[in-house]
Order: structure tokens, then C-alpha cells, then sequence
């Protein structure tokens, strides 16, 4: 538990500030699972307009810190993968 008042008011703001970084985590999945939503269904030009939606969000997601730079790549890089290998199927 915090002592003095400095670290109570960090305690404060760190509850919310999880609470924001959780949402917006939980957006990122959101739109990575709607790309792997239709690789699944089969559909490429739908999984592909999913990904050019889901990519700029991932990105600023590491700009606010929520994810690393590693992080979006890799996701990045596995989503785009399934995606040419679904067009070459």
C-alpha cells in the first residue's frame, strides 16, 4: 500500500491507466481476429481489406506504448503470411 501522497496519487492513476491499456489491447485482438475470421472462411479480398483495417491500429498501438515494435511486426508479418498463402491455395 502507498505512504505518502505522491505514491497514492500514482496508485490512483495507474488503475485507470491500465484500465485504458487493456481496451485498447483488447481492439487490436478484436481486429486480428476479424482477419483470421476470413482466412478461415476462405474469403482473400476480405482478408484483406481486414488486414489494411487492422494494420494502422496495431501500429499505433506501439506508438502508445501498448505493444512493442517486435510485437506489431510479428503479428504484422503472420497475418500478411496466412493471407498470400491463402491466395496461393
Amino acid at each position: 500500500m502507498a505512504n505518502n501522497p505522491s505514491a497514492k496519487k500514482r496508485a490512483r492513476q495507474q488503475v485507470s491507466r491500465r484500465a485504458h491499456n487493456m481496451s485498447q489491447r483488447s481492439t487490436v485482438r478484436t481486429y486480428t481476429k476479424k482477419v483470421l475470421a476470413q482466412i478461415e472462411k476462405g474469403d482473400y479480398e476480405g482478408a484483406s481489406q481486414a488486414f489494411q483495417t487492422a494494420a494502422p491500429i496495431i501500429d499505433s498501438m506501439v506508438n502508445k506504448g501498448i505493444y512493442s515494435r517486435n510485437k506489431a511486426a510479428r503479428t504484422k508479418s503472420r497475418l500478411n503470411a496466412r493471407i498470400k498463402a491463402l491466395k496461393a491455395s
